[in-house]
Formats: structure tokens, sequence, C-alpha cells
């Protein structure tokens, strides 16, 4: 029974420093983590559109970093490496912020999700879906849910851990809409799929325009 709670503990506090990290290096760009726990250290690879503010002058913010990582979650030894993303079109968490700031600013949720969908796509993946739930309506309107998919993306068993996603929040004035992204990044190798059949988009995505022009007979939201 002891090896099964050290199992859980880790998980969590593995858990609680990506929780962390994601808040601390927003500002940073912050995509993803990945932590790998050893006898010896405690190895955290971080992702960020800007590595320059995560390292800081002479290294002094990731000195910071890892102290507080070190007194805050009782972890002995880490060793922080920071990566910068090589694409940002194929990160979920910066393309859900990505649609949250647009909507959030009044864009057309619709055509958000289409043109978001459209980048990602023409960035090589071989399957996304985005998610728009919430108060999509005017502000007093019932909840409601939009979704955008292509490509190829598992929805059950093993193969669904190959799928990168992210889920972020946006507060425009009508109220809380949540946003799910989900991405398969190119190259990956399916057990049940041996050859990935070439990929034919909607026309009302290869049409989508990107939502800071104006579609014609549309109305700029104030």
């Amino acid at each position: 029974m002891a090896v099964e709670r050290k199992f859980i503990e880790d998980s969590i506090a593995r858990f609680r420093i990506a929780e962390f990290l994601e808040r601390e290096l927003d500002r940073a760009g912050f995509s993803r983590v990945e932590i790998q726990r050893t006898p010896m250290v405690t190895r955290i690879a971080v992702e960020v559109t800007k590595p320059g503010k995560v390292i800081g002058k002479r290294g002094g913010s990731i000195r910071d970093l890892t102290e507080t990582i070190t007194t805050k979650f009782g972890i002995q030894n880490p060793h922080i490496s920071i990566a910068e993303v090589q694409n940002i079109d194929l990160e979920p968490r910066i393309m859900a912020k990505s649609v949250v700031r647009q909507v959030e600013t009044g864009k057309n949720v619709r055509r958000v999700l289409h043109f978001s969908l459209k980048k990602v796509m023409d960035a090589g993946a071989l399957g996304a879906e985005i998610v728009a739930s919430g108060k999509i309506a005017a502000k007093g309107g019932r909840a409601k849910c939009m979704r955008v998919i292509a490509g190829y993306l598992p929805k059950a068993g093993e193969p669904t851990r190959l799928v990168r996603e992210a889920h972020v929040t946006a507060y425009p004035k009508s109220g809380a809409i949540g946003v799910l992204v989900r991405i398969v990044p190119p190259g990956t190798q399916f057990p049940d799929k041996k050859e990935m059949k070439p990929i034919s988009l909607p026309k009302v995505i290869t049409a989508a325009e990107d939502v800071d022009a104006p579609a014609a007979g549309e109305d700029v939201v104030a």
C-alpha cells in the first residue's frame, strides 16, 4: 500500500508543479512542461515562446524559480531546462490562449475557431479539434457549444495519450467561455493506423479568413 501511496503523491506533486509553472510563466508564453523524477535529481523541462524572460539577466530569474520550487514543493535538487517552442501553431495551450484573447476582444467566435483550426492544420497537424462552450451568445443568452474538427483524432483507448490538449477559459462581457484545444502533432505514429491518408479539410475551414479582417457584410464588434 505504501508503494501506491508514493505513486499517487508523486503524481499530485507533478500536477501542482505544472500548475504553478503555468501561472508563473504565463507572460513568457508557457506551452507545456515535462517532469521526470530520478533518485538524484528532478528534471523539469519547460517549453515557452520567450526563453529570455524565464532565464533572466545572468540567469537570475531561473535561479529564483528553482529556489521557489525547492522551498514551496520540497523538491530536492530540481534541474530546470528551458526550450523555445518550435511552432506555436502546434501547441494546444498557446492556440487556446490565442482563441481566448480574440474572443475576449469581441471577435466572432465561429470565425475565430475556423481560422485557428486552419492555422493548426496548415502547420502540419494530423488532426485537431477546438471546442468553445459557455456564454457564446449575447449577455443573458443560454450557454451553447461550438466545435470544429479536422483530420484524425482518437477519442478513446491508449492512442488518446498521443494527443496533446489544453483548456483555457475566456471571460468576455457575456460570461465565461471554456476553450478546449486538441492537437495530433505531425509524425505521430498510432498503433491502429499504419498509414495516414491525406487530410482533406472542409471548405468552411479552407476558406476561413483572419478574424482581424472584417468579413463582407459583417459588422465590427465594438
